[in-house]
């Protein structure tokens, strides 16, 4: 009895060690939440692999993996992840990841079997499929008498030359007005009933093979046409491959898979929904497939730092126009230049009296708003001036270099505006942040984003586990 309770304490110390050994240890835990060694491997492999011009230390990345959950910590808290917008597009991705396990192969196979047999069945009952060619010689659909004398004198003549023995097809391809098939000889390929007009329609299906028409007219012009073979619809084989094109490129397959998730909802006991299904199905799938967890992780995290990144910094700077003058007054020498630069405009009019009218419209009108005007007063109705506006250095405008910066360059004028001009002023550096707008908005958000990081750090407590992070890539 002790050798059975010894041999059993000594089996369950191996199955302990076993899976203390095979567990996915914590690397580290931020504001309360644990973060395991696959998780971050996942990361830190996905963003530093060979591709990757920027390759990061495990150590140098650790801050920045960091600084991530901190922001998706923040969007939580914020309440983010409860919103309809969030659940609906993150479930939307999360299930695009496991609603094709939910149909098979065979499936899709028993799905083709029966469009064929939908269409071999109506294809058939319909007087099967004609092999046919054609010689079409156009007619307007408002001709005149004496073009339809003349389309009826051609195709009469040509109708003449195949009955006194001329091949169809050589004849088609010297005066059929269809080119796609005259290059074919006029071979129109197998065709069934509900493809073509009424006229061609009931021509075609009145002739056995060898059979020509005489011409006659429908809404494209007068035809001449000839049968070559009649069969009934194609054997499955041959038209496989196409029905599962089709399946895929009309969406039949997400309507099998809605199908049934459906009908497992509904013969459930107790009967639950079809989103219950999928919540299961996913909790499944992650559980079996760390890749699939971390992925689905991945973009939830995503999605979340993204929206509070752009409240707190992308959006938040953009809009601060009071913040952004403060910024670039308090940040001048940043911005700069090392040579005087032109803030105005490059423009060319038809008229002569433009030009002045142009200067005449913009004077006393803020920078900002030089395009309305310019397009109110002379681009209206009409188009009176071409203009590029901004502030140039020397290279940036072949005009402003000629006029302004006095260099020996040639302009090219656009068609029809043969008068060229300039308006504007030079200045040695940027007089507020509009001048360089793009520079100090970028400038600002990277402010915001470290403020914003330094109250996460105080609010949140992170510890890392140093010896569960020595096994990244290790183990």
């Amino acid at each position: 009895m002790k050798l059975k309770s010894m041999l059993a304490a000594v089996m369950l110390l191996a199955a302990n060690c076993i899976f203390a050994q095979t567990a996915d240890p914590v690397v580290m835990t931020i504001g309360g939440h644990e973060v395991t060694l696959s998780e971050f491997e996942y990361s830190y492999n996905k963003n530093n692999a060979e591709t990757v011009v920027d390759r990061k230390s495990v150590d140098e990345y650790v801050d920045m993996f960091v600084n991530y959950k901190l922001k998706v910590l923040a969007a939580i808290e914020a309440g983010i992840d409860t919103t309809s917008a969030f659940r609906q597009e993150f479930r939307m991705y999360r299930d695009q990841q496991v609603r094709p396990s939910f149909v098979t192969d065979a499936d899709i196979e028993r799905e083709a079997r029966k469009i064929y047999a939908q269409t071999k069945q109506r294809v058939d009952q319909n007087g099967g499929m004609v092999r046919t060619s054609h010689i079409l010689v156009m007619l307007p659909q408002k001709a005149t008498p004496m073009e339809q004398d003349a389309a009826k004198t051609r195709i009469d003549s040509i109708y003449a030359a195949i009955k006194a023995g001329a091949d169809f097809a050589q004849m088609a391809r010297q005066h059929s007005d269809d080119k796609m098939t005259a290059k074919r000889g006029g071979d129109l390929m197998w065709v069934q009933k509900g493809q073509m007009v009424k006229e061609f329609e009931e021509k075609v299906f009145s002739l056995q093979p060898g059979e020509i028409s005489e011409p006659f007219l429908s809404p494209y012009g007068y035809h001449i046409v000839q049968v070559k073979d009649r069969q009934l619809f194609f054997p499955y084989d041959t038209v496989r491959a196409d029905i599962h094109r089709f399946i895929e490129q009309r969406g039949i397959r997400e309507r099998i898979i809605s199908i049934k998730i459906d009908s497992i909802a509904k013969a459930s006991v107790p009967q639950v929904s079809a989103e219950q299904i999928l919540d299961g199905r996913v909790a499944e799938m992650s559980a079996a497939d760390p890749e699939l967890r971390n992925l689905i992780r991945e973009y939830h995290d995503g999605l979340l730092l993204y929206e509070i990144s752009n409240r707190t910094v992308w959006d938040k700077a953009a809009k601060d126009e009071a913040g952004l003058s403060a910024f670039f007054k308090k940040n001048k020498k940043r911005y700069a230049w090392d040579a005087r630069r032109f803030k105005g405009m490059a423009y060319f009019v038809k008229d002569e009296a433009d030009v002045a009218l142009v200067k005449k419209a913009v004077k006393g009108v803020p920078f900002e708003g030089w395009a309305d005007v310019l397009r109110k007063e002379f681009n209206d109705s009409t188009i009176r001036i071409k203009v590029i506006k901004g502030i140039f250095k020397q290279g940036d405008n072949t005009l402003v270099d000629k006029q302004v910066f006095k260099q020996d360059v040639s302009v090219t004028m656009p068609d029809g505006y043969p008068i060229p001009a300039v308006f504007g002023k030079l200045i040695k550096a940027p007089q507020s942040y509009h001048d360089v707008r793009d520079l100090v908005v970028n400038d600002y958000q990277e402010m915001l984003e470290r403020q914003w990081i330094e109250q996460l750090r105080g609010r949140y407590e992170v510890r890392v586990n140093r010896e569960v992070l020595e096994k990244v890539n290790k183990h």
